[in-house]
């Protein structure tokens, strides 16, 4: 690099990584979202784009022909001139390297859309149409290839443009929408498609190839640090830019090495996004004020430099901070004094103790001083002349708040462990900052509380997470140290939202019908529909008595026919009946069974349902004798070909995958080994073998008894045995539907099957819904509140 006319060598590359490119990747992720609205929108609303092609011409009529078109000659010849006249600046730009990007983002656009379904569709433009100029130009104007190819070359043209004509350029390329909306019948629907195709092109590229962005004004640096006094020979990377700075060393004629800390458009476009995320995820009181701008960022963290070297506690004092070229930002410091104190974490106990008592010492300090760090990881801490100091001010704050000051502790809490040990980095702690401030600082040691920049340089920091708050329990007699929320909603709110808005989801198809539903229920028998309940009722005792005993009658009865309520909502509000089988999972853990036994203990149950399911499904399809036809449950050859097909894949699938192949014998096996191990000790204990065989068959002729019950409410018609047949087949069946609790599917099976068997539409309709509100949304709404409690309890 030469510079005034001297040569000034750099050591190591400059290029930021291309994962590290923040402000490119966010646009291609923008230029996606703006291509899937685009598709999204055209596929939607296309009845929409034809009402508003029939009517455009009543607004072209507004317009008379001969300023139609003029203004559309004028706009087509400025359309048709526009890429010419980026070339033509590239050129005169000297942009040689940028032509191939040029040419490249041209043709991948224009063959993108040249594609259909019939095969590659080249473009129709004819240079020797002479009958009418605006005929000539419409062929560009009305293609969406051209608009695709515009939109791609000056994509990644831009960003090398004057930003003046870079702004005209756009503003001219977008002008095609109204355009055409007020001088032509052609909808605008195909030339947006080609503007986000154009766009996403280019964005692609200009990831690849780079943006002046990326180019590091190193002769600015220079200059700058010339007006400061400070005459530069060269310059050696010490860390490539990324998420954090590009720092350089800067060699200076006879005087020590200065370090040069460069930020860029990409830390900018990262740091902006941090904020917004911190803003979004956490409590107003947990994030620091948002920057106004990236200069007032860079300036702010050379500032808690100087306030904290003020305070003797910094390892480098900030020496200047500049404006670059092209955005840049400079920070200037001299080499950070002392020794990381990664290379003075002895194993002997006295000089450990020594270091311990220094570092809470310096915290101590900036505290003092209404200073909190908010980065105290390994690396930002330093030994020097028995003091310890800190680098590293990006998440530094002046006027710290309480919550803070207590994140400080435990990440210097954390920071200690990682370097000592849990037992004397938990000893010093409680020595410096005593048993209150300690135990409300512990309540951060969790994964959402600490930041992933301090967990990830630390091998399993969770385990060491929960081994300090295990040691801060057992030093300070407290049971359990709650985990404090930083963030603005617990996983607990997040699970329920989503439970609501499924809830929601499965409900809208029974509350369009519910108007016909209670025309019904005034000639219905409420005698048989309260014996319905009651039965549906009776279903959980069962089935909490099955679970109990699976689990080895190690958790309270009463408590899980309790959360057999809870389960209805939880199952109901999730595919497949997912949510319910996680909820029994986590409310047996908290009812002190380890992971596998409790998935064992449920997967024990369900084994046992679906036998118990088979079994009583023989006998009463035998029971029924020749007169009951089931071919109406009986799939169609292509669904029974399907579902050998997905086996196959399945097996195939596990066979030749590694990952599969690792998760069945890691995941799955060791369960299915407990599972047969529970199995071998029910066949010894023929008392809880019998008892979860009762409650797995009293769920399944519960329900049975609840769908007759409410058949019987409108009338009857037929047998008990009929019913089970239609309920355990059909929702069989149904089970299998993506809907959450199988709304939709449960109803279509039930009122088919029992029409199959004779019993007439006006009754098997108001009777299925019935049976829906006695065994499913009833349960639901009443399930609600149950899980709730169970939640505030810590039951699961």
């Amino acid at each position: 690099m030469k510079v005034d006319g001297r040569d000034i060598p750099v050591t190591g590359s400059l290029l930021q990584p291309l994962a590290r490119r923040t402000s490119d990747i966010l646009r291609v992720v923008f230029a996606l979202v703006c291509l899937g609205a685009v598709i999204g929108g055209s596929v939607i609303t296309r009845s929409e784009w034809d009402a508003l092609e029939t009517s455009v011409s009543d607004i072209v009529g507004i317009l008379s022909p001969g300023v139609s078109d003029t203004v559309y000659l004028l706009y087509g010849i400025a359309i048709l001139a526009l890429p010419f006249a980026i070339l033509i600046q590239l050129v005169v730009g000297r942009r040689w390297k940028l032509l191939a990007g040029y040419a490249a983002a041209a043709l991948i656009a224009g063959i993108a859309l040249s594609i259909s379904g019939s095969g590659f569709a080249a473009p129709q433009w004819h240079l020797d149409v002479s009958d009418r100029v605006d005929t000539f130009l419409s062929q560009f104007l009305d293609d969406p290839r051209w608009i695709a190819m515009l939109a791609a070359v000056l994509t990644v043209s831009g960003p090398w443009l004057p930003k003046r004509w870079r702004r005209l350029w756009w503003a001219l390329l977008l002008l095609f929408a109204p355009i055409h909306l007020v001088v032509s019948s052609i909808v605008p629907a195909r030339s947006m498609l080609g503007l986000a195709v154009g766009y996403l092109v280019g964005a692609v590229i200009v990831l690849v190839v780079g943006t002046p962005a990326l180019e590091v004004p190193l002769d600015s640096a220079v200059e700058a640090l010339q007006r400061l006094g400070h005459r530069v020979t060269a310059f050696r990377v010490i860390a490539p830019a990324g998420s954090g700075p590009l720092v350089l060393g800067a060699d200076r004629d006879g005087e020590p090495e200065t370090i040069v800390e460069l930020y860029g458009q990409n830390q900018r476009s990262r740091g902006a996004l941090r904020q917004f995320a911190n803003w979004l995820t956490l409590r107003s009181s947990e994030s620091t004020p948002a920057h106004a701008s990236f200069a007032r960022a860079v300036e702010h963290r050379a500032l808690m430099g100087i306030a904290v070297a003020d305070a003797h506690r910094a390892a480098s004092k900030p020496i200047a901070v500049s404006a670059l070229d092209r955005g840049w930002q400079l920070i200037v410091r001299p080499v950070s004094r002392g020794v990381p104190i990664t290379a003075l974490a002895p194993a002997d106990p006295e000089p450990r103790e020594r270091l311990l008592v220094m570092l809470w010492a310096a915290l101590d300090d900036l505290h003092d001083r209404q200073i909190t760090h908010g980065n105290l990881c390994a690396s930002e801490i330093r030994i020097d002349d028995d003091r310890a100091l800190f680098d590293g001010f990006a998440y530094a704050e002046l006027g710290g708040s309480e919550a803070q000051i207590q994140s400080d502790t435990a990440q210097l809490l954390l920071t200690t462990a990682a370097l000592f040990g849990v037992e004397p980095a938990v000893d010093a702690a409680l020595a410096a900052r005593g048993r209150d401030r300690i135990l409300a600082a512990s309540g951060r040691l969790t994964k959402s509380a600490m930041p992933a920049r301090l967990r990830k340089p630390i091998p399993d920091s969770a385990a060491l997470l929960g081994r300090i708050r295990d040691e801060v329990s057992r030093r300070t007699d407290i049971d359990k140290i709650a985990p404090e929320q930083v963030t603005r909603f617990t996983r607990n709110q997040i699970i329920q939202l989503v439970l609501l808005i499924g809830l929601v989801y499965v409900a809208y198809p029974f509350i369009s019908q519910v108007p016909t539903f209670l025309t019904e229920l005034k000639s219905a028998n409420w005698w048989w529909a309260l014996a319905g309940l009651i039965v549906s009722a009776l279903t959980y005792v069962g089935a909490a008595a099955a679970l109990w005993a699976c689990a080895s009658e190690l958790v309270r009865y009463r408590h899980l026919v309790v959360m057999q309520v809870a389960n209805t909502f939880a199952a109901t509000t999730t595919p497949a009946g997912v949510g319910g089988l996680a909820l029994s999972v986590r409310f047996l853990q908290k009812g002190g069974l380890g992971t596998v036994r409790a998935t064992a203990a449920v997967a024990l149950q369900q084994t046992v349902q679906v036998v118990t399911h088979i079994a009583l499904l023989v006998f009463f399809s035998v029971a029924a004798g020749r007169d009951a036809d089931l071919s109406h449950f009986v799939p169609r050859g292509t669904m029974l070909y399907l579902i050998a097909g997905i086996a196959l894949g399945a097996v195939g699938t596990f066979m030749f995958i590694p990952k599969a192949r690792r998760w069945l014998r890691t995941e799955v096996r060791p369960q299915l080994t407990e599972v047969m191990a529970s199995l071998a000790q029910l066949a010894r204990s023929p008392g809880r073998f019998l008892l979860i065989v009762l409650g797995s068959a009293g769920t399944t002729l519960g329900a049975a008894l609840a769908l007759w019950a409410s058949v019987e409410a409108f009338g009857g018609g037929t047998t008990f045995v009929t019913v089970t047949i239609v309920t355990m087949i059909g929702g069989t069946l149904a089970s299998a539907a993506p809907t959450p609790g199988g709304v939709g599917a449960v109803e279509a099976a039930l009122i088919g099957g029992l029409t199959a068997f004779g019993l007439p539409v006006g009754i098997a309709v108001p009777s299925v819904l019935l049976y829906r509100v006695l065994t499913c949304w009833l349960p639901v709404f009443c399930g609600w509140p149950t899980l709730r409690w169970l939640q505030k309890n810590d039951m699961v």
